[in-house]
């Protein structure tokens, strides 16, 4: 008995590995966030392992069941949409039930959105700090305030509708020239990444709509600044230079 977790492409679809596709096919189950994106990757690789839901709805009911059949000889491997499961997404929770049960655990190594953006974006990347998703609502500002005063450099996930309203508060409680790197599309044909300070990539997003598997790079506070910005001060005036987009492709 064994738990899998199997990074998958966070775009390309040949980024995933062979070892990852040679336990696709070996497990008795996989259990998928959402079966309709698995099922396009299995069959683009011919992988006709049966599939399973397991997401952040359904995983507190499930779970206990999971283990049972891992118990009783069923190997199982774990997928996200894109990614490392449990990193932002659903995984956590059976990695530690499996644990507790005495089931093996094994992490595949592979694909993550986190690496890509942290060197794409430019800014120092030998020591950095993950933080997920921001809270939506309570702690949001307290989380904020905390990381105005972060020295590594930042990385956030995010979502394309709330994108703009991270960069506003970026600007207002990190200062309008905080350096910031915007990472969208990672490893798809419309990959892009526009860096710049914080006022100009917030203007640069200002201008449409945005699409797209989203991770935010922030630079660390200078141990020389002053604690972070309050809210209600005037943020500083930006730098005269636009943000710039490098954008890349790749044959899918």
């Amino acid at each position: 008995m064994k738990l899998y977790l199997v990074p998958t492409p966070v775009g390309n679809l040949a980024d995933i590995t062979l070892r990852a596709l040679d336990t696709l096919r070996e497990v008795d189950l996989i259990l998928a966030e959402d079966t309709r994106t698995t099922a396009v990757l299995l069959r683009h690789y011919d992988i006709t392992t049966p599939l399973q839901s397991y997401h952040i709805f359904n995983e507190h009911q499930i779970v206990e069941r999971i283990v049972e059949r891992m118990q009783g000889g069923t190997s199982v491997a774990v997928v996200t949409d894109a990614g490392t499961p449990g990193i932002s997404d659903p995984g956590f929770l059976l990695v530690r039930q499996a644990v507790r049960a005495g089931i093996e655990v094994e992490c595949l190594p592979g694909a993550t959105a986190v690496i890509p953006a942290t060197v794409m974006s430019g800014l120092p990347c030998d020591r950095f700090v993950f933080e997920g998703f921001l809270p939506h609502k309570k702690g949001r500002r307290t989380r904020l305030l905390m990381l105005a005063r972060e020295t590594r450099t930042i990385v956030l996930y995010e979502s394309p509708h709330r994108l703009q309203r991270l960069l506003t508060e970026l600007v207002e409680y990190m200062g309008a020239e905080r350096e910031v790197a915007v990472c969208r599309e990672i490893s798809k044909v419309h990959a892009e990444t526009v860096r710049g300070t914080a006022q100009e990539v917030c203007a640069h997003y200002s201008q449409g709509e945005v699409r797209g598997e989203i991770v935010v790079v922030i630079a660390g506070c200078d141990s020389n600044e002053p604690e972070a910005n309050n809210p209600s001060d005037n943020a500083p005036s930006a730098k005269r230079s636009k943000a710039h987009r490098n954008k890349y492709s790749d044959e899918e």
